[in-house]
């Protein structure tokens, strides 16, 4: 291995370091992926950097450069999306970004055909490691119109008392249906469409991804999204720092959960769909308003497939005769989310560790 390989293998093993990981494929495209972003130089910056926000001094004196030149390389890396930058008050840090959610997004402005190609030929690697984790990146809440008046419904499961509860709010386009735009695959459903709060609307802002809108302008793109049949993803924490409003054709994570036999064993979500036959006309309405094809016919009646249902509620306020409602499901089956991303890190840290002992242990498969 030449020292040009070991820098970026070097990278792929700290980007795997991280909580979300970056899993290693038989075809090694997650190393053209990086090729394609780093230059060596800034591969061998990045690995410098830690999930601990730092003033570059810091930086510098692990990567052995001078203070200067290190602030100057890291601002221009983050300006790149290759690293996070973040501001409080004067001063700037910096710290290691996620490969997914994270560098891949940042690169929403700067996406040609090949990147796209390589990305979309890791992800299934990626989201296999994904799914088996009991707390993945995403949850699924129901849009709101699916529970109106419904007390027992928590802040952290409404969107619009998500989006009230925000001092900035950035709208960004959504990458997976603007890559899909550039290959000529596009749905035509709304491209400016996700939801960035706090710091990382700060840094989208400064780094042009985005822009920063009012709360009345968010509720209205919110209700696009419902018209749009646009499924709610916020950030799996009750503290939300985004929230993505995905289809079933265009979306890498929900694509990917749609292939499985039975999604809602994966998805984190509280609710499911049920449908009262005695109503039903037959319609189909609800049919093609699911993006998990969780809805099919029995004859002239609709029927949801428990096993596939996410809890979107995305067929509830359009079925013209009533017949379809949103249940919340049992307390044994319900889920919390961690309180913010920092406790939700910590899990997903926890769960890899004890996969990674289970996987080595000698005992492995015995009874």
């Amino acid at each position: 291995m030449n020292d040009l390989s070991k820098v970026y293998e070097a990278l792929a093993a700290h980007l795997d370091r991280l909580p979300e990981g970056y899993p290693r494929t038989p075809t090694g495209v997650e190393l053209r992926i990086l090729r394609r972003l780093f230059t060596p130089e800034e591969a061998a910056l990045a690995v410098m950097t830690t999930l601990r926000p730092e003033p570059p001094e810091a930086i510098a004196v692990r990567a052995g450069l001078d203070p200067r030149e290190a602030a100057r390389r890291l601002y221009e890396m983050s300006r790149k999306g290759l690293i996070y930058r973040l501001r409080k008050g004067e001063q700037v840090y910096y710290m290691a970004a996620q490969f997914i959610i994270g560098i891949w997004e940042f690169h929403v402005n700067d996406l040609d055909p090949e990147l796209i190609r390589d990305v979309n030929e890791y992800i299934p690697y990626f989201f296999r490691q994904d799914s088996q984790q009991k707390s993945p990146q995403l949850r699924t809440i129901p849009i709101d119109r699916a529970i109106e008046s419904r007390e027992e419904i928590l802040p952290y499961e409404e969107a619009r008392k998500i989006l009230a509860g925000q001092e900035k709010i950035l709208i960004a386009p959504c990458i997976c249906r603007k890559e899909h735009q550039i290959l000529g695959k596009g749905c035509g459903r709304p491209l400016e469409s996700c939801f960035v709060f706090g710091v990382g609307a700060q840094y989208y802002e400064e780094n042009g991804l985005g822009r920063v809108i009012d709360h009345r302008e968010a509720f209205q793109i919110l209700d696009r999204a419902e018209e749009a049949g646009l499924v709610l993803q916020p950030s799996n924490s009750q503290q939300v720092v985004n929230i993505c409003t995905c289809c079933g054709c265009c979306c890498q994570i929900l694509k990917n959960l749609k292939a499985l036999p039975a999604p809602a064993r994966v998805a984190a979500t509280n609710f499911f769909a049920v449908v009262d036959g005695e109503c039903c006309t037959g319609c189909e309405t609800c049919v093609s308003r699911c993006q998990m094809e969780a809805v099919r016919m029995d004859g002239a009646t609709a029927v949801v497939l428990r096993e596939r249902c996410i809890g979107c509620g995305l067929c509830v306020p359009t079925c013209p005769e009533g017949a379809l409602r949103l249940e919340q499901k049992s307390e044994n089956e319900r889920f919390t989310p961690p309180q913010n991303r920092m406790e939700r890190f910590k899990k997903i840290t926890a769960e890899r560790m004890a996969k990674a002992k289970r996987v080595s242990s000698p005992e492995q498969g015995t009874p």
